[in-house]
């Protein structure tokens, strides 16, 4: 089975955009509480029947050669409380459509359209600093959501902590998606909206996506 997308072989892509503010780690930078990332649904396609590689690179499934379609992103970010510690050992789930705008899951609408070659999900466990990395594909929209958007789930042991979604900053579709319009706060917006930029010097001309994610009360933090 294929092997986890190594964590330390993405910093030739994106360790400036994860490291430069190494700072915020220290104690008693925070003079007050972080914005709390917001609940988003989590919808009708978490997959029904978890593909047979889980791991965090979802372009590649298992050992197979012939990459997934799409515009491949390096995805990163960090799960912290609302003071600023960091969440280890937390699994953080993704999944999305493929670049066609197809999920996996059994009743997906287009299911003909899928790429076969897209693992569609996909897990991480934080490090000793709440980071957190998967490589991926741009998302896309599909016919009911005109926002393309990656979900989020972030998990401890048996508990489930956060389930939400992130969106590409700047897209026309974000107005036009009924779940974006319900966060009605622009603070509540701005944290689950990024930035999708372009990998300098990247052959294959990736782009790199920070997400980070602030959760209320934690099991460490009780």
């Amino acid at each position: 089975m294929k092997r986890s997308f190594p964590y330390c072989s993405r910093r030739r892509f994106v360790g400036g955009l994860t490291f430069a503010a190494a700072g915020l780690w220290t104690p008693g930078v925070f003079a007050e509480e972080l914005a709390r990332t917001p609940a988003q649904t989590e919808g009708p396609f978490y997959p029904d029947r978890l593909p047979l590689d889980t791991d965090n690179d979802l372009l590649i499934i298992n050992d197979a050669i012939t990459p997934a379609v799409g515009e491949v992103t390096h995805l990163t970010g960090r799960v912290r409380d609302r003071n600023g510690r960091p969440l280890k050992n937390a699994v953080v789930e993704i999944w999305q459509v493929d670049g066609n705008g197809v999920y996996l899951h059994s009743q997906t609408a287009n299911a003909g359209k899928r790429d076969a070659n897209f693992q569609g999900f996909g897990r991480f466990t934080t490090s000793s600093t709440g980071q957190y990395y998967f490589r991926t594909v741009k998302p896309v929209a599909y016919p009911v959501r005109p926002a393309p958007h990656i979900h989020v789930k972030v998990k401890q042991g048996d508990r489930e902590l956060l389930t939400t979604q992130c969106y590409i900053k700047g897209h026309p579709g974000n107005e036009q998606d009924g779940i974006y319009r319900r966060l009605q706060d622009p603070q509540a917006r701005d944290a689950v909206t990024i930035d999708y930029t372009p990998v300098q010097d990247s052959r294959l001309r990736s782009l790199a996506a920070q997400f980070d994610i602030v959760l209320g009360r934690t099991p460490e933090s009780r």
